[in-house]
């Protein structure tokens, strides 16, 4: 006991997962960084402005199939097989989008991305679930949070700069033959272990399945809206109304009206995930159209939030216990709030950038401190038997909040645009999202989630 109580995520017996699932992550970090800041410049080259938010949406609608898929593999058996067919599918809808000739084709690699990308983040949660005690959770957790550092200082820059001196082809190409590197290191550490849970899951999947796709026609029928010309406000509200029917069986009961413990902890991921993400994607794009930044200081606008979020990650995993879930709420809400609000009004009395770049850091330092701690949450509140249908259950969560906010963000957008109030109207919308993480932030009540020691 004293000897696991010691050993940390570097042990011997753990160093190789860890450094090749932190290695994955610090590549999707890469990835979904560079992709921000590079697609204005591909929607300009493919001739795909109409289809800019749907490039970024499109991914986390599909990632709700895999991740439902993946959950319910790795519930019945070893996580390893559902990582590795992940993987696949993250790299070959990277290869696709890197070679895509127009905006359509590239929306279809995305797509093909997706399920990779969900499956991926499942099959590594339910990885440490398996492999780390319960007392170093919040600290690989917390280290894959950290593993946004890097990128966040090379990552949007390094894309910027490739997409202007080389081409943006690479940001996606370079991203998946890397992937397949990281993921070979815990391949080898892990083939051969037995990582089957001890009562597997043997309900059926089919229907989980059905309603997973749906949600996912849901969330891109969404995101196209604004192409449904005078059906727009029907096609809004026929997606809106699918999304929320059949999201409800691949989330824990109670989650939509914010029951207290686990279902409040899923609500709270889709927010703040929906809140940030579906405002970042207009950060870069505010910086390039309207104050000129060239693609490589445009992406340095992402960096000091990215830094922030990592400096948070690790506050809260050294003092997350001591802090408390209510605090730690209170002050990551307030922070993302006060981030985004700066963006809005920067892009409404047209202020310096760096007034933009600065806030927007803020940002960071707020998801810093919940995102790491909702995934601890979820784990604390799980059993060996629903580890993979929970895990996955957040990440649905983090998908279609982000998918459904970006996707309103972008027919709101595409309405306003030449008025002079798109920006700072879409930024609104991301603050009030913000806002809502409240309600369900202060009921998330503790799981007895393991101390430091």
């Amino acid at each position: 006991m004293s000897g696991q109580r010691t050993a940390g995520i570097w042990a011997p017996q753990y160093v190789w997962v860890t450094v090749g699932a932190v290695a994955m992550i610090f590549l999707a970090a890469t990835q979904a960084l560079a992709v921000t800041t590079v697609m204005p410049v591909v929607s300009a080259d493919l001739d795909g402005e109409a289809l800019y938010a749907v490039a970024f949406s499109a991914t986390l609608a599909t990632s709700v199939i895999g991740m439902v898929v993946v959950g319910a593999w790795c519930d019945r058996s070893s996580p390893v097989a559902p990582l590795t067919s992940a993987v696949v599918l993250f790299a070959a809808g990277l290869i696709v989008a890197g070679f895509a000739p127009t905006m359509e084709v590239l929306v279809a690699g995305r797509l093909l991305q997706g399920l990779g990308t969900g499956g991926q983040t499942v099959a590594l949660y339910v990885v440490v679930a398996r492999i780390f005690p319960a007392q170093l959770h919040g600290r690989v957790f917390a280290a894959f949070s950290a593993a946004w550092v890097v990128p966040s200082l090379v990552g949007p820059v390094l894309a910027g700069a490739v997409a202007e001196f080389l081409h943006w082809r690479w940001v996606f190409l370079g991203v998946a033959a890397l992937t397949v590197v990281a993921f070979l290191l815990v391949w080898l550490r892990l083939r051969g272990t037995d990582l089957t849970t001890a009562h597997p899951d043997r309900s059926p999947i089919t229907a989980r399945l059905v309603w997973a796709s749906l949600v996912a026609a849901g969330a891109l029928a969404l995101s196209l809206a604004g192409e449904a010309g005078a059906w727009m406000p029907l096609v809004v509200a026929a997606s809106v109304l699918l999304v929320l029917v059949t999201t409800r069986p691949l989330l824990p009961r109670r989650t939509l009206t914010s029951g207290r413990g686990l279902p409040s902890v899923v609500l709270m991921r889709a927010l703040i995930a929906g809140s940030l993400f579906g405002a970042e994607i207009y950060v870069p794009k505010l910086l390039i159209d309207d104050y000129g930044f060239s693609p490589v200081w445009a992406g340095l606008g992402l960096t000091a939030a990215a830094l922030l979020w990592a400096l948070g990650a690790a506050v809260q995993g050294r003092w997350g216990d001591l802090l408390g879930n209510a605090r730690i709420t209170v002050l990551g809400t307030v922070l993302l709030f006060a981030a985004i609000a700066i963006a809005g009004v920067t892009a409404l009395w047209h202020l310096e950038p760096v007034v933009l770049v600065v806030g927007w850091s803020l940002a960071g330092a707020g998801m810093g401190l919940m995102y790491p701690r909702l995934t601890v949450l979820t784990l604390a509140y799980s059993t060996p038997q629903n580890q993979g249908f929970n895990s996955s259950a957040l990440s649905i969560s983090d998908s279609i909040g982000s998918a459904v906010v970006i996707a309103t963000m972008g027919i709101v957008f595409t309405a306003l645009v030449g008025t002079g109030v798109a920006y700072p109207v879409v930024f609104g919308i991301g603050a009030a999202v913000a806002l809502l993480a409240l309600i369900p932030g202060l009921r998330l009540g503790h799981a007895h989630e393991p101390a430091r020691e």
